[in-house]
């Protein structure tokens, strides 16, 4: 049986792997992918501790992360494609404009 030691390494892979990415990247679309990496990661850890403890709560929120993620798909891909129409590009340096009001 694998030990909870391992499961809790490979959840804290898998959200450094997500903040790395968050951090050194440029394109949206793989800022976007590093987040869902992210939340991944945490769930894992969180099932992984509702098992251990024989509790239920762990494991209802992290359901409850599962359909927030779902929802923040659908509305963060429609940003990224709204962004892609406008500069042709998903360079996060482009965005800046976007705050300061340029064209």
């Amino acid at each position: 049986m694998i030990s909870l030691t391992s499961y809790a390494f490979v959840s804290m892979m898998l959200f450094s792997i997500g903040a790395i990415g968050v951090v050194s990247r440029r394109n949206i679309f793989v800022i976007y992918m590093s987040i869902e990496l992210m939340l991944n990661g945490i769930n894992l850890f969180l099932v992984t501790f509702a098992r251990y403890h024989f509790n239920m709560d762990p494991q209802v929120i992290t359901v409850m992360v599962i359909a927030i993620a779902a929802a923040e798909a659908a509305i963060f891909l429609s940003v990224i494609i709204l962004l892609f129409r406008s500069k042709k590009s998903l360079d996060t340096d482009l965005f800046t404009a976007l705050k300061q009001g340029e064209k």
